[in-house]
Order: C-alpha cells, then structure tokens, then sequence
C-alpha cells in the first residue's frame, strides 16, 4: 500500500515530526515522506494519506503568515507554499480514501493557539477521504523561532504513526 505524508514546514520542526509519522508507519508499509513542495496532486493509488502544517494564527498558513514567519530569519524556510493551496490544488481523490492530520503548535490550551490539524482535517473529509484518527498536535519549543520540537515529541509522533498503521490494519484498508 502506498503511504504518503506531506508536511508543509518553515524551519524544520513541522518537517522533524512528519519524518517521526513516517519512521512510526514503517510499520504498515513504506511512507513516502514529501515536502508540500514537491507533493503530487495525483493521489492514484495512495492508500493512506496524512498531511500537517504548522499553526499560524490559530490556523493553517497563508502566503501573509509565511511570509511573516520568513521575513523573521535569515535564510529560505523549508516549504515555500502550504498545505492550504496544496489540499485546494489537488486533483481527483480516491473516494473514502484513508487519511490523518496534524499540525505542531506551542503548547498552550488549544483555545488560545488553534490547531492547524483541525482545518487540514476539514479539507481532507470535504475531498470524501475519511479520518482514521482525530487529528493530533505535536508541540514545538518556543526559545526561538526556530526551535524544534519540544521533547519527547518526535517519540510521540512516532507513537501517533504506528497508531495510524495499526488503525488503517483494523479498518482492513
């Protein structure tokens, strides 16, 4: 079964737990890991797909909130577009095709933050896929802009990814 996860990410962290995600569905099949970037519009023959991005204004980035964030260092971010204009690019879905979100976010209550996953989830479920797992948030440290996961996170997204497979196995997709 082919398994893709895309991850929209500006400064690596987003980027870190997509490739925990994938290290934790090894264990159903190999994912393909991409960078929105370079993520296919044609998902013919995917049979699990998962997608996360990083909560910007209590939501999925915009060009404006990427281009804010990138304005804030000195070197090219990661992805230059979303998972916003990817999801609404994209091509033909696979009818209930299997699909996850996530998102990274600080770790305050969701209510102050939002949650990225949850409008990334919303998009997948308006393309007939269908949700294995409610969609998830992996937290990222806040010394710098640029600060990577929090710990303990990547083990955690690697966790959440064998939950994914396990699921997806259950549901006999």
């Amino acid at each position: 079964m082919r398994i893709l996860v895309v991850f929209e990410s500006m400064f690596g962290a987003t980027e870190e737990v997509a490739k925990a995600i994938g290290k934790g569905l090894a264990g159903a099949a190999s994912p393909e890991v991409v960078n929105v970037d370079e993520a296919p519009r044609d998902l013919t023959g995917v049979g699990l797909l998962v997608v996360g991005g990083p909560t910007h204004v209590h939501g999925m980035s915009r060009r404006a909130t990427r281009k804010s964030a990138a304005d804030q260092v000195d070197y090219p971010t990661r992805s230059r577009t979303g998972v916003r204009e990817w999801l609404d690019s994209l091509d033909e879905v696979p009818a209930k095709l299997a699909a996850a979100a996530f998102d990274t976010r600080i770790d305050k209550p969701r209510v102050f933050t939002g949650a990225a996953s949850l409008g990334v989830a919303k998009r997948l479920r308006r393309h007939g896929c269908r949700l294995v797992l409610p969609a998830e948030s992996f937290f990222v440290g806040t010394e710098s802009i640029d600060a990577g996961p929090e710990p303990g996170e990547p083990e955690r997204a690697e966790a959440w990814g064998a939950a994914l497979g396990a699921a997806l196995v259950r549901a006999g997709s």
